[in-house]
C-alpha cells in the first residue's frame, strides 16, 4: 500500500470534519478539536519548530490532519456522511488539490531555505 493509499483517509476525514463545523449536529468536543488542530497549524509553537528545514512544516502535515481525523471520527453517523459525500464531491471535482499542496509546502520549502541561506550569506 503506498503512502498516498494511507493518506488518503486522513485527508478525505480531515476534509469531512471542516464541512462539519458549520452543522449544528456536531458535538462541541468535535468542535474544540478541530480548534485545537487550527491553533497548532498557525501556531509558532510546535513539536518541531516551522524553521527546521523539512522537518518543521513536515510535523503540521501529519499532526493537524491527524487530529481532525480523530475528531471527525467522533461525529455522528449522520453528520459525518454528509461531511464526507461534501468531501468527497470537493476530491473528485479537484483531483489535483492534494499534488497542489504538497508542490506549495515544497515551494514554501524551498524559498524560505534560499532567504535564510541568502540573509546569513550578506
Amino acid at each position: 500500500m503506498g503512502v498516498i493509499a494511507r493518506i488518503r483517509p486522513i485527508w478525505r476525514d480531515a476534509l469531512a470534519l471542516l464541512f462539519a463545523l458549520g452543522d449544528r449536529r456536531t458535538p462541541l468536543p468535535a468542535k474544540a478539536a478541530a480548534l485545537i488542530a487550527i491553533i497548532y497549524a498557525v501556531s509558532p509553537l510546535d513539536l518541531l519548530p516551522d524553521l527546521t528545514p523539512f522537518l518543521g512544516l513536515g510535523d503540521d502535515l501529519v499532526i493537524v490532519p491527524t487530529i481532525l481525523a480523530l475528531a471527525a471520527r467522533s461525529l455522528p453517523a449522520p453528520v459525518l456522511y454528509d461531511a464526507r459525500a461534501r468531501s468527497a464531491g470537493m476530491q473528485r471535482r479537484l483531483p489535483w488539490l492534494l499534488p497542489a499542496l504538497g508542490a506549495a509546502l515544497v515551494l514554501g520549502v524551498v524559498l524560505l531555505v534560499w532567504g535564510v541561506v541568502r540573509s546569513l550569506g550578506g
